[in-house]
C-alpha cells in the first residue's frame, strides 16, 4: 500500500493506463504544462506530450464532442469538464449522441469515453462553480456514473471507467482533491463499476451516501457512538449502475435508513435510493426512513450561507437521533 492523495490516485490512474494503451488521451481545459486547475494532471504533459495531452479552448461542447467523435473511432480519450456546472454546455453530446450511439448501431459502435467533472461545494466558488449534476446523467441511459470518496476508490474506478465500452461520467469532488489515503500497490489495481462499499460497519441505522458525504457521515458515526448509536455508513460509489443489493441488505440488518446527499433531494440520487428501499426492504424498516441534503437554492458565496445550505456533519447527527428517539438537544 502506498498513502497519496485523491489528485494523485487520479494521476496515476491515467498515466497507468496511457502508458498500457496509446488509445488513451486526454483533453480539457489546462490539463498541459499548467498541469489541472487542480494540479491532477501535473508532469502528465511532460511524460506524454502534445499528441495525447490536449489543452483545448473553452468550448465544454466542442471538445466534448471531440471526445465522443474519437471514442466511436477507436480511441479511449478522457475528457475533463474544469468544473461540473460547465457540463450542462455539453449535454447535447453526452445525453444525446454518447448515450445513444452504441444502442442506435445496434453494438457496431463502441463509445469507451470518460467524462471527468470536478464538482461540489463547501469551497466558496459560488453557484456557478459549486453545483452537483450526477442525479442528472444517472437518468440517462446508455450512461455510467460513477462518484468515489476515496483515493484508493478513485484509482480503482477510475481506471475500470477508462476500460469500460461505454460513456462514463466521473465525479470528483473538489473537497476531496487533498485528502490522503492508502491505495494498493498492485500493478493492475481496479474496482468493478456498480459495487457499493461498507466504510463503516453498524447494526442501528444505514446512513447511504457518496462522495464527499462519507466523510460527513463517518465524523456523525463517531459522535453518535458517544450516545450508543451504531450507524453503518454505505458508500454508494456508483450510481449508474445503482447497487440495490447492497443498499437492501445493510437496511434489512439495521432496519433504519438514512439517504443522505450534498445536493437538492427533488428528483436526485437518493430519491432512486429511498424508492429501491421502500420496494425492496420496507418490510423490515422499524421508523420511516429519512433523507437530507441541500435547501433548494442555489449555492452562495457566502461561507456562512454556504453552510447553511448544504448540509453538515451535525444535521445527519441531529437527524439520526430523532430517527431513534434520542435527546437531539445534546
Amino acid at each position: 500500500m502506498s498513502r497519496m492523495t485523491f489528485a494523485k490516485a487520479l494521476r496515476d490512474a491515467m498515466s497507468e493506463e496511457m502508458r498500457k494503451d496509446d488509445k488513451v488521451i486526454l483533453m480539457g481545459l489546462d490539463v498541459g504544462a499548467y498541469g489541472n486547475a487542480f494540479g491532477v494532471t501535473k508532469g502528465m504533459f511532460e511524460e506524454f506530450g502534445g499528441d495525447r495531452i490536449l489543452d483545448m479552448p473553452i468550448s465544454e461542447a466542442g471538445y466534448v464532442g471531440a471526445a465522443v467523435g474519437a471514442a466511436a473511432t477507436g480511441m479511449r480519450p478522457i475528457a475533463e469538464v474544469q468544473f461540473a456546472d460547465w457540463v450542462t454546455i455539453a449535454t447535447d453530446q453526452i445525453c444525446n449522441q454518447a448515450a445513444n450511439m452504441r444502442y442506435m448501431s445496434g453494438g457496431a459502435i463502441k463509445l469507451p469515453m470518460v467524462v471527468r467533472l470536478a464538482e461540489g461545494g463547501y469551497v466558496q466558488a459560488a453557484a456557478q462553480h459549486s453545483h452537483m449534476w450526477e442525479s442528472w446523467f444517472a437518468f440517462v441511459p446508455g450512461l455510467k456514473v460513477v462518484i468515489p470518496s476515496t483515493p484508493a476508490d478513485a484509482k480503482g474506478l477510475l481506471k475500470a471507467s477508462i476500460r469500460d465500452n461505454n460513456p462514463v461520467l466521473f465525479f470528483e469532488h473538489k473537497r476531496l482533491y487533498d485528502d490522503k489515503g492508502e491505495v494498493p500497490d498492485e500493478a493492475d489495481f481496479v474496482l468493478p463499476i456498480g459495487k457499493a462499499d461498507i466504510k463503516k460497519q453498524g447494526k442501528d441505522i444505514s446512513i447511504i451516501t457518496y462522495s464527499y458525504m462519507v466523510k460527513k457521515a463517518l465524523e456523525a458515526a463517531k459522535i453518535l457512538e458517544k450516545d450508543g448509536i451504531s450507524a453503518e455508513i454505505v458508500d454508494l460509489r456508483t450510481i449508474k449502475p445503482l447497487d440495490s443489493e447492497t443498499i437492501v441488505n445493510s437496511v434489512k440488518k439495521t432496519g433504519r435508513a438514512l439517504c443522505f446527499q450534498e445536493t437538492w433531494l427533488t428528483c436526485s440520487v437518493m430519491a432512486e435510493v429511498a424508492a429501491v428501499i421502500a420496494e425492496q426492504a420496507m418490510d423490515y424498516l422499524v421508523a420511516p426512513l429519512k433523507r437530507l441534503g441541500a435547501k433548494e437554492v442555489p449555492v452562495p458565496f457566502s461561507p456562512d450561507l454556504e453552510n447553511y445550505v448544504l448540509p453538515q456533519t451535525e444535521d445527519v447527527v441531529r437527524t439520526v437521533k430523532a430517527m431513534l428517539g434520542k435527546d437531539t438537544k445534546r
